[in-house]
């Protein structure tokens, strides 16, 4: 599949964490009765479980029937979260979540096919694990014929890529709603921002900047008695082929607002990256910086940083300049002479995770089709794959050679005792790609 053959399937108009549920007007909440819509969530992590809180906060009729992780102790440790949630901690008094959980543990499952328990028994699905895993399960959701929330990204390699846009096409073709976890197409903010941008009240767009800076995230250690394939997957964020490294799985957010802004996906990317700060053992084998610089059909230039570096300056946001002026960050649109032409107050905003479930749950409960965001996470997912391309190799990578790519990162397997892509040292090293050196095929 080449740019443009990418490009017509999809439509590009449309955190880690538990963010809680800021809505200005709580939803009322009605207890799940026996035509429920069922819903199940696989990957049961803080990610997992917020969503899963979302799906239930909504006001359609819903229960929560089954569970599944990789890990026993997630399944339960989750499902202790949802359970013991007092009325107030997420629903801004809306009601008590627990009369919408339903997950005996006959129906709580533990194991890398566990996912394949869950998808007889529920109509929507919630998809969370490390996002190596997403393309399977998405297949899978997709062969079952779920509706799906999946979280970003979606894969981590181009044949994963590939995989997710050909269940995309399935999916369309049995009108299955597909929602993906890039918030910012879900907040009002961000959509009355790019309302006017296309719209052209800063002109032509030339160029775009986009960050994700901060600290950076949890490291779990290793433990007496991990297998290597459990430590990876316990301290899943380290690894390329379960995170992508955070470019794809933090900094996607950003680089999917360049590209809706843009119009499309970049034709290519060079730039520059590595690991000054964040070089431990638990760190495996993941950069703390990336800086990219991508390129669009039209000459246009999106200008990209990520870092996980503490004591240093944070920034997460996004703003471009036009032949009419600047939009320098989100809900702000400044004329060429500095005069505020959009100043958007998003203090009344719902939480645009909410949005996301919301709108999903109304479509489902009206047997409506509406959403078939895979492409749209697909594309989003492969610009930020094709910048660590860049930054991994240090060359100018193209997004067709990117797309194509033979480079599967994922095993063929899993198994707790099987050997996972990438293994330490002697003195308990990681491999770290070396610009100039790395290839990015």
């Amino acid at each position: 599949m080449n740019r443009r053959d990418f490009m017509r399937t999809g439509t590009f108009a449309a955190m880690a964490g538990m963010p809680l549920n800021t809505r200005s007007e709580p939803i009322q909440v009605q207890p799940a009765t026996a035509d429920a819509i069922r819903v199940g969530v696989i990957g049961c992590g803080g990610r997992g479980t917020g969503a899963t809180v979302q799906a239930l906060s909504t006001s359609q009729d819903v229960k929560l029937v089954a569970m599944a992780d990789a890990f026993a102790d997630r399944v339960n440790g989750s499902y202790e979260t949802l359970i013991s949630l007092e009325r107030d901690d997420w629903m801004g008094g809306a009601g008590d979540l627990r009369a919408r959980i339903d997950v005996p543990p006959e129906r709580r499952f533990a194991g890398f096919d566990a996912y394949k328990q869950v998808l007889p028994l529920v109509d929507v699905v919630i998809l969370a694990t490390p996002p190596g895993f997403r393309p399977i399960h998405f297949e899978a959701a997709v062969e079952a014929g779920k509706q799906i929330f999946m979280e970003k990204p979606v894969a981590t390699d181009g044949p994963g890529i590939r995989r997710v846009l050909a269940a995309a096409a399935r999916a369309k073709e049995q009108r299955l709603n597909v929602v993906v976890g890039l918030q910012r197409h879900y907040q009002t903010v961000y959509r009355e921002w790019l309302d006017r941008l296309h719209a052209g009240m800063i002109g032509d767009i030339g160029l775009g900047r986009v960050y994700w800076n901060d600290a950076g995230v949890w490291v779990r250690e290793r433990q007496p008695g991990q297998t290597e394939m459990e430590y990876q997957m316990r301290n899943w964020y380290y690894f390329t082929w379960l995170c992508g490294d955070h470019i794809v799985e933090q900094h996607i957010h950003n680089l999917d607002v360049g590209n809706w802004v843009m119009g499309g996906p970049p034709v290519r990317a060079q730039g520059q990256g590595g690991r000054l700060v964040r070089r431990g053992k638990d760190h495996g084998e993941i950069f703390d910086h990336h800086f990219v610089e991508f390129e669009y059909a039209n000459g246009q230039r999106v200008l990209s940083q990520c870092r996980h570096m503490p004591q240093c300056m944070n920034r997460v946001s996004e703003g471009f300049h036009g032949t009419n002026g600047t939009a320098p960050r989100p809900g702000v649109i400044l004329s060429k002479s500095g005069a505020t032409l959009f100043e958007h107050d998003d203090s009344e905003d719902p939480n645009p995770y909410q949005v996301e479930h919301d709108e999903l749950f109304a479509a489902v409960a009206a047997a409506d089709y509406k959403h078939a965001d895979a492409e749209l996470g697909a594309q989003a997912t492969m610009t930020a794959i094709l910048g660590r391309m860049a930054t991994y190799s240090g060359q100018s990578i193209e997004w067709e050679q990117a797309l194509a790519s033979d480079l599967r990162l994922v095993p063929e397997q899993f198994s707790w005792d099987a050997t996972p892509p990438v293994v330490p040292d002697a003195d308990g090293n990681y491999p770290i790609a070396e610009p100039g050196v790395t290839t990015a095929f």
